[in-house]
């Protein structure tokens, strides 16, 4: 025997040696059975039970980019200072947001228990305005238009058990009969005011006939409530393949004053809806004292100017991906506002809108409106926006 065959036996004994170590070492286990999430489509698509419950959560929100140019909304455009010499002069009005948007829902004795939720977080332009009476201030970048994180925004966080609602939502005066349309800037002339902490009871009869009763806080330095006594809301609605009919009325009560809203909803086919909205309130001149800020409110659900408002619109649908949108709206103080936009889904869950909106400031100047100096006001916004 040589030294290379006797090499090869000793490295093919060593193989197999280490083959056998290897193969005795090596436990094959049996697979786990795997736990799939479960889809729940009862309450619609998107809901997933939670694993291990009864509970249905369905995730969603959306992400949105707005530019705005021009007196966009309810501010006389945006300013800033120009970096090299100082002078004022506009630019855009620009907005990121992410919503993130929750829901739960489980069957239960008493009814179905649902839960809400929708957080928003902001980075855009501060859109201040440059103090030219007081040098010192000019330096100061929040008087300017920075760009920046503008914080986060809890919108909706509430509990419903069967008809009763109880948590963080915005005011049954405006959810309950609807928004004054499908423009962006709807509140040119404000309908009510909206955040607030609720306690709610829905009822509905199922021949399209619907109520609801609200307790509410308020918010704000003029809106919330300033006593243990609560705002009420109390609404009736009754909708029909036609479109709906529907009140609301509500107690304010901080100044002891009431204010309602009544609205007609007309489905007149498939591609056209219009909408008409009024509203009345008890004080023609309600106003702050002069420590509140802002000074001049009008309470929390009579926003608008004297005692009647009106607005009114609605919305063609082109095709299955375009549709067109206007409101006009005016009050007892001669403020007018229109808002016109063009919606485009480019894909499903894509959209792209393009709005040009236009405000006259009356003799009496709704609380919200910045520019009390000039009469007309004319913007525009694009905005892109992804749901999920």
């Amino acid at each position: 025997m040589n030294i290379k065959s006797l090499l090869l036996g000793s490295a093919a004994a060593l193989i197999a040696v280490s083959g056998a170590r290897a193969a005795d070492a090596v436990t094959v286990a049996e697979p786990e059975p795997a736990e799939y999430v479960k889809i729940c489509d009862v309450y619609g698509s998107g809901y997933f039970y939670i694993p291990g419950t009864e509970t249905c959560l369905r995730i969603g929100g959306y992400v949105r980019y707005d530019i705005g140019v021009g007196d966009v909304g309810s501010f006389d455009g945006a300013k800033t200072f120009d970096h090299e010499d100082g002078d004022v002069q506009d630019t855009y009005a620009k907005n990121a947001r992410f919503t993130l948007k929750t829901w739960t829902n489980q069957e239960t004795e008493l009814g179905t228990l649902k839960t809400y939720t929708e957080t928003r977080f902001n980075f855009g332009n501060r859109n201040g305005y440059p103090s030219l009476d007081n040098p010192a201030t000019q330096a100061n970048e929040f008087n300017s238009n920075p760009a920046g994180n503008k914080g986060v925004s809890l919108n909706f966080a509430w509990i419903q058990l069967g008809g009763l609602r109880v948590g963080k939502d915005e005011s049954a005066f405006n959810t309950f009969i609807g928004y004054a349309g499908n423009v962006i800037n709807d509140t040119l002339v404000p309908y009510g005011d909206f955040d607030t902490n609720v306690v709610q009871y829905y009822f509905d009869a199922g021949n399209g006939f619907s109520a609801v009763l609200s307790l509410e806080e308020g918010a704000g330095t003029v809106g919330t409530i300033d006593s243990y006594v609560p705002h009420v809301v109390g609404g009736l609605k009754w909708t029909q393949g036609w479109g709906a009919i529907s009140g609301v009325i509500a107690y304010d009560s901080n100044y002891e004053e009431v204010a309602g809203k009544a609205r007609l909803d007309v489905t007149v086919n498939d591609a056209l809806s219009l909408f008409i909205m009024a509203g009345y309130g008890t004080d023609d001149n309600l106003s702050d004292p002069t420590w509140a800020i802002p000074a001049g409110g009008r309470g929390f659900f009579k926003q608008w100017s004297g005692n009647w408002a009106v607005w009114g619109g609605g919305t063609y649908k082109f095709n299955e991906k375009t549709s067109f949108n206007i409101q006009a709206s005016t009050d007892e103080g001669k403020n007018v506002g229109v808002a016109a936009n063009i919606a485009y889904d480019i894909v499903p869950g894509l959209t792209v809108t393009a709005e040009v909106d236009y405000m006259h400031v009356g003799d009496d100047t709704v609380s919200n409106w910045t520019s009390a100096d000039k009469e007309n006001s004319v913007g525009g916004i694009l905005r892109f926006q992804r749901s999920f």
